[in-house]
């Protein structure tokens, strides 16, 4: 066989784009899942769909498989005692099940070439927490399911800016003490 400079070429443009998108699978792509929370000091157990049993206990969270469409969860206190059953719909790809039905907040950090945050934050409404307002209008959230969020409890926001041409803004959700030591930290007011 003849050493053919096309073919090589063909063959290493192959191999670099193979490894582009396993680069990009195993380190870049943002994984989607769902979530169960539980951010208080007790333990629960739940079954969703009429499942195997799960437990959860202070302050864990657990990664749970859930289908498009109606669900349905039964939650158990520590005395395997039936709290509620309940359904829920899931229509997108990552969401967070609140069975202790405690407070979360969703918040909105924006991005972009020249952008003043705090004259933004001024801007936009602000929410009362414990009595004392906070600026960016970020959400209360205490029902049962939410994915009204791009980022996840267990997650943080990007380190890094993809699109400085123009202003982005991404929402991650927040147990309620956790947003408050986001915001002490990272607003400095």
């Amino acid at each position: 066989m003849k050493n053919n400079p096309s073919l090589k070429g063909l063959a290493i443009a192959v191999v670099v784009f193979m490894m582009a998108f396993g680069i990009y699978f195993f380190f870049l792509a943002k994984k989607n899942y769902y979530l169960v929370d539980n951010p208080t000091p007790n333990t629960y157990y739940y079954k969703i769909n009429n499942g195997s049993e799960g437990i959860i206990s202070a302050g864990q969270f657990v990664h749970v498989d859930l289908k498009q469409g109606k669900n349905a969860i039964k939650v158990f206190d520590q005395n395997k005692k039936l709290l509620y059953d309940s359904a829920f719909e899931v229509n997108k790809i990552r969401g967070l099940l609140n069975i202790a039905h405690q407070d979360y907040y969703v918040n909105r950090q924006y991005y972009g070439y020249n952008l003043k945050k705090d004259s933004l934050l001024l801007a936009l409404d602000k929410t009362v927490i414990d009595g004392k307002p906070y600026f960016g209008a970020p959400k209360r959230f205490n029902k049962l399911y939410t994915e009204d969020f791009y980022y996840n409890v267990d997650e943080d926001y990007d380190k890094m800016i993809k699109n400085i041409q123009q202003v982005e803004s991404r929402s991650k959700i927040f147990r309620k003490q956790d947003f408050l030591n986001y915001y002490k930290e990272y607003y400095k007011f």
